[in-house]
């Protein structure tokens, strides 16, 4: 995510961060670059003249403080217009005091609404809030079949009607249903288009009418770049839409439209999509964005994934484990990698780590097939081989990688880098030592 921007946007930014005083023409200088690096990663021209000149305004004359220098305020300056240009503080949902809570889906066909619906309808009932799915989409074919299979997967209510014409009395027999099962929310995936026309924004208008929700979520692909911006803005002229949810961002989105909706609608983005998984749904939160881009890290959010995805009684198991005479096996590894796996994509996780740039993790040339390839071969042994890796003769680790469908090779390695890490894992629980990277773990560069 923002992976380009970030990058350039940093470089530009070094330029400055040695500097003693920042004079107006090396701020002018470095702002150019900034500009540049804005438009380029599609941020509207409007909203990026307005953004230098606020940073300009705040940065001409800054001297050096307490050894802060001039150009790493000028960093602090840039983050905090930042977070102002992405929507100044996360936006949760507003829910109604008197349940359900509606929430419409909108927005064009191919943005991921129905798989986004079903993607907030997993996270709301991991925050107790009881979720029940409508669906309201009649024109395209088979979603409303894509919208209960979801729901199988997520294991949530849903109601539909694969014949029905009138889509407000649908939706208020779905209201009707999410009474019956005691929901707490009701989430309609509307129907989308093509393009915005005027036969779908007055079934929109007459839905809200009828329904009430208490939030109108416009579901808009990041990948569209100034498109979605404008998207954004003929559905909140006609809606009023309430949130704005962006998808496929851990794709080669440029950031120009996360970095432009709010400033073109003042509508929040209340969550991005993060991957194809129904878990990859993460709140927006604009400072920790804003620490991201400038490469400092998002350790909040990492803790909070780490907290939401690990099972904690594994891990006290694990840590004493570590400590223990024998220490770690085979079996205990391959439960860690595991743990490791439900957080998400390896680039992703350590992307959250202060200092860790775009050209950093393609330097460690990140590969997730190898830890399918390390996890297959820990599979292939038998619970006694993993208990006891030392009674792996020639002849077992030739059945092993054949098993695994690796190379004898991989396995005699995956072996050797096991050794290593007990050894120094043993080190570290005596000692309260940090810990050593696990086997075809990334290595980055010096």
């Amino acid at each position: 995510m923002f992976d380009q921007l970030s990058d350039q946007l940093n470089t530009a930014l070094s330029k400055l961060t040695g500097r003693g005083v920042l004079t107006e023409d090396a701020v002018k200088e470095g702002l150019r670059e900034i500009r540049a690096v804005l438009l380029e990663a599609d941020v509207s021209f409007e909203l990026t003249r307005e953004f230098l000149e606020r940073v300009q305004s705040k940065a001409v004359g800054v001297s050096a403080i307490k050894d802060v220098r001039p150009g790493h305020q000028l960093v602090k300056i840039v983050y905090d217009e930042l977070v102002a240009l992405l929507g100044e503080r996360q936006a949760p949902l507003t829910f109604a005091s008197v349940p359900p809570t509606v929430i419409l889906m909108v927005g064009l066909q191919g943005s991921g609404k129905t798989t986004t619906a079903g993607k907030l309808a997993k996270r709301l009932k991991g925050e107790q809030k009881a979720p029940f799915l409508v669906a309201a989409d009649v024109y395209r074919p088979a979603a409303q079949e894509q919208l209960a299979t979801l729901a199988k997967q997520v294991d949530v209510g849903v109601h539909t009607e694969p014949d029905a014409k009138d889509v407000v009395k649908l939706v208020k027999h779905g209201i009707e249903a999410a009474n019956k099962a005691r929901a707490r929310t009701v989430i309609v995936d509307t129907a989308g288009r093509l393009q915005i026309d005027d036969e779908m924004m007055n079934e929109l208008k007459q839905l809200k009418s009828a329904v009430r929700p208490q939030e109108i979520l416009l579901v808009a692909d990041g990948m569209t770049g100034q498109d979605a911006v404008r998207i954004a803005k003929g559905f909140h002229d006609a809606l009023g839409i309430t949130g704005v949810v962006l998808t496929k961002m851990d794709g080669d989105a440029r950031g120009g439209a996360a970095l432009s909706i709010y400033g073109v609608t003042k509508a929040p983005i209340k969550y991005v999509g993060v991957g194809e998984r129904v878990d990859a749904l993460e709140p927006f939160y604009p400072d920790r964005m804003a620490g991201r881009i400038l490469q400092q890290g998002d350790i909040l959010s990492l803790v909070e994934k780490a907290q939401t995805t690990i099972d904690e009684k594994e891990a006290e198991r694990l840590a004493k484990k570590v400590k223990s005479k024998k220490g770690l096996d085979l079996e205990d590894f391959l439960g860690a990698m595991k743990q490791m796996q439900k957080m998400g994509p390896l680039k992703n996780v350590l992307g959250m780590l202060p200092g860790i740039n775009p050209a950093m993790l393609q330097a460690a040339k990140l590969d997730e097939k190898k830890l399918k390839h390390v996890e297959a071969i820990v599979l292939s042994m038998t619970p006694k081989e993993r208990s006891d890796p030392e009674i792996l003769t020639g002849q077992r680790r030739l059945r092993i990688a054949k098993g695994s469908g690796r190379t004898v090779q991989e396995v005699n390695q995956l072996l050797a880098q096991f050794k290593q890490m007990q050894k120094m894992m043993k080190i570290a629980g005596k000692t309260g030592g940090s810990l050593p990277r696990l086997p075809f773990g990334p290595r980055f560069p010096n």
